[in-house]
């Protein structure tokens, strides 16, 4: 389950790493460490649910539209590579200002659960789009025994990936999504496709 955003913020996100990427060359990494994702992919996902059953999905798409009470504007934050310590992954992370993303989460996943199988994660839910994959034996991010970031030199030296604080700053984007879409993804070797299954719009505040 997830929401989209533009088709602009998106093309403007994968501009930026595009340019993350150069850099990253430029500093002795690894070359072509970092596979964009096209920008017509980009999402914001809500619930993970991994592999189901086909015979869920139409029980999992009548789920959305209770979810759908309230549209909320969202804005780019900062950028990061996940998972932390071995980044396969370069995303910007999703600000909610006035917590709807969050309560719009707990919605989905107990929708979600009361209808199929499927279990939320235990983890904590930390909203980012996806903008590269990081290719196979490219170095992780460097970071000191303290866990912060190391210095840029060290970096270039080592031909590991810069780390957060040393890349570019994120475009200043915001967006309110319009719908909540129930995707299916292809695996391929070329990369996830996703195919859209069902979606809810969104309800802007005061409809």
């Amino acid at each position: 389950m997830a929401v989209d955003p533009p088709v602009s913020a998106c093309e403007q996100l994968v501009e930026w790493a595009r340019g993350v990427g150069v850099s990253a060359r430029a500093a002795g990494s690894s070359r072509g460490s970092l596979r964009l994702l096209d920008a017509h992919s980009l999402h914001l996902t809500l619930c993970f649910l991994g592999s189901r059953p086909v015979g869920e999905i139409q029980a999992l798409a009548a789920a959305l539209a209770p979810c759908a009470e309230h549209a909320c504007e969202l804005s780019i934050g900062a950028p990061l590579w996940l998972p932390p310590r071995r980044p396969h992954a370069l995303a910007v992370e999703i600000r909610d200002h006035e917590g709807e993303l969050q309560r719009m989460h707990a919605r989905v996943s107990g929708a979600l659960s009361s209808v199929s199988g499927w279990h939320p994660e235990r983890r904590r839910y930390r909203p980012h789009i996806t903008l590269a994959r990081v290719r196979r034996g490219a170095g992780g991010a460097r970071r000191t025994a303290t866990g912060s970031t190391g210095g840029g030199a060290d970096r270039s030296r080592s031909g590991r990936l810069p780390s957060e604080q040393s890349l570019p700053a994120t475009p200043r984007l915001s967006f309110m999504p319009e719908a909540i879409v129930l995707y299916r993804s292809w695996l391929t070797p070329e990369g996830a496709t996703y195919e859209a299954l069902a979606s809810s719009e969104l309800v802007a505040a005061g409809r």
